[in-house]
């Protein structure tokens, strides 16, 4: 029963983690939405990079022309 104060604060700093996620996130869409406009691909993920809360990791799926299969591309751009 003791480690039900623990568990309140795991979650309570879960919850203020989030807020942040959430404006993070938006400004990955933005990034992606440029990237997948920018390649031609398919948007498969767009991440906040772990090492630096102003960089987004985006990944794209380029299909090819010519028969061969697609490429899937990931780019590290700003957060906008």
């Amino acid at each position: 029963m003791s480690l039900k104060p623990i568990y309140i604060l795991v979650l309570t700093g879960m919850l203020l983690g989030g807020n942040s996620g959430a404006a993070g996130a938006a400004s990955c869409a933005n990034a992606a939405r440029q990237v997948a406009a920018s390649t031609g691909g398919d948007l498969l993920s767009a991440l906040p990079a772990p090492d630096d809360p102003n960089m987004c990791l985006v990944t794209v799926i380029v299909p090819a022309s010519d028969g061969t299969p697609p490429r899937k591309i990931t780019r590290r751009v700003p957060a906008s």
